[in-house]
């Protein structure tokens, strides 16, 4: 869970990494190493998404609670 500030943007940058990623594979790899591969990426930049989402919606008083 994304406590701060800081460990928002990291994640943020880890995303746009990750999306990097399967963007360059989308065109390098084969189809059937892109099938595998993909989905593992995906999986991880839902889950990071999500953890945004939910830092984001959260208002600040309710960190310390």
């Amino acid at each position: 869970m994304i406590q701060n500030d800081k460990e928002l943007k990291t994640c943020q940058q880890r995303i746009a990494y990750f999306q990097n990623l399967l963007l360059q594979l989308r065109v390098k790899a084969t189809p059937e190493e892109f099938l595998h591969v993909s989905g593992g990426y995906r999986v991880e930049i839902e889950k990071m998404q999500e953890e945004v989402l939910e830092y984001l919606t959260r208002h600040v008083c309710l960190k310390d609670e």
